[in-house]
C-alpha cells in the first residue's frame, strides 16, 4: 500500500507542477493589471497544437519546438493585448472578464475551423514513453519520462520568471505597477509597457505549458478548458498575483487530483479539486 501511495504521490508532483506554470501565468497577468484572463486554457491548446504542427510537418521535436513557440506565444500575447486588451484595461472588471470569456470561445472556435476537433497525439518524439525506475522507502516506483521533463520545465520556467521578477530592473517596475499604478507612473514607469509585459510573458508561461505537454498528453480544442480551472483554484489557494502562491497551489491540485483519485473513485478525482 505504502509502495503505491508514493506512486500516486509522485505522479500527483509531477501534474502538480505543470498546473502551477500554468496558475503562475495567470496570477502574473491579474496580479499586474487586475484581469482575469478566461481565455488562459486556450493560449495552452494554441501552445499544444503549435508544437504538433511543428513536429508533424517540419520533423521539429518539442523539446526543440520550445525555442520557437515561446517567443511566437509572447508575440502573439503582444498582439492580442495590443488589438484587445489595452481597451478594457481601465474598463469595469465585468467587461474584461466577459471580453477574455469571448476571446476564449473566439479561440476554441477557430481551432475547430483550421484542424477540426479530432483528438491528436505525438507519436515519436526525442523522449518517446521512456519511464525510469527509482526506489523509495525500500520500494520500487515509476516515473515517466515525458512527465518528468514536462515537470522540470515547468519549474524552472517558474524559478526563471520569479527571479526575473524580484532581482532585475524591469521585474521590479512591473512589481511597482502592480501595486499602485499612480504611483508607478509618477515614478517615472511607464505603466502601459509593463501591463503589455505581463500579458505576453503570462501567455508564454502558459505556451511552455502547452509545448511541455505535447510530449504525452491529447491536443484537441477544449484541451485548455481543464487547465484553467484548475490554475483558478490554484491561483484562489496560493493568493492572486503571487507567484510562489500560484506555485503551492499548483502542487496541492496536482496531489489532491492524484490522491483523491487513489483513495476515492478514480473518475471523479477532478471534482475533488473544487470541493
Amino acid at each position: 500500500m505504502s509502495e503505491l501511495f508514493i506512486q500516486v504521490v509522485i505522479e500527483g508532483l509531477l501534474w502538480g507542477a505543470i498546473y502551477a506554470l500554468v496558475a503562475v501565468g495567470l496570477s502574473l497577468i491579474w496580479g499586474v493589471m487586475g484581469i482575469l484572463n478566461l481565455a488562459h486554457g486556450d493560449f495552452l491548446m494554441l501552445g499544444m497544437f503549435g508544437a504538433y504542427w511543428l513536429a508533424t510537418l517540419i520533423g521539429i521535436d518539442p523539446l526543440i519546438g520550445l525555442l520557437i513557440v515561446t517567443p511566437a506565444m509572447f508575440i502573439l500575447g503582444l498582439g492580442i493585448y495590443k488589438s484587445l486588451i489595452t481597451r478594457i484595461v481601465k474598463a469595469p472588471r465585468l467587461t474584461a472578464l466577459l471580453a477574455t470569456f469571448g476571446l476564449g470561445i473566439f479561440l476554441r472556435n477557430l481551432a475547430h475551423f483550421l484542424w477540426r476537433a479530432d483528438y491528436r497525439m505525438l507519436g515519436d518524439t526525442l523522449v518517446g514513453d521512456r519511464v525510469i525506475t527509482v526506489s523509495i522507502l525500500g520500494g520500487t516506483n515509476f516515473i515517466s519520462v515525458p512527465k518528468l521533463l514536462a515537470a522540470v520545465g515547468s519549474l524552472a520556467a517558474t524559478a526563471l520568471l520569479y527571479w526575473f521578477i524580484k532581482r532585475t530592473r524591469t521585474g521590479r517596475a512591473l512589481q511597482a505597477t502592480a501595486m499602485n499604478r499612480q504611483a508607478a507612473a509618477l515614478m517615472g514607469i511607464d505603466t502601459e509597457r509593463m501591463y503589455m509585459l505581463a500579458y505576453s510573458l503570462g501567455i508564454a508561461c502558459v505556451g511552455i505549458a502547452g509545448v511541455l505537454l505535447t510530449n504525452f498528453f491529447i491536443i484537441f480544442p477544449e484541451v485548455g478548458i481543464m487547465f484553467v480551472l484548475f490554475a483558478l483554484v490554484a491561483v484562489t489557494i496560493g493568493g492572486f498575483g503571487s507567484i510562489h502562491g500560484a506555485l503551492i497551489g499548483g502542487l496541492i491540485i496536482g496531489l489532491i487530483e492524484s490522491i483523491g483519485g487513489f483513495v476515492g473513485i478514480p473518475a471523479l478525482k477532478q471534482v475533488l479539486v473544487f470541493a
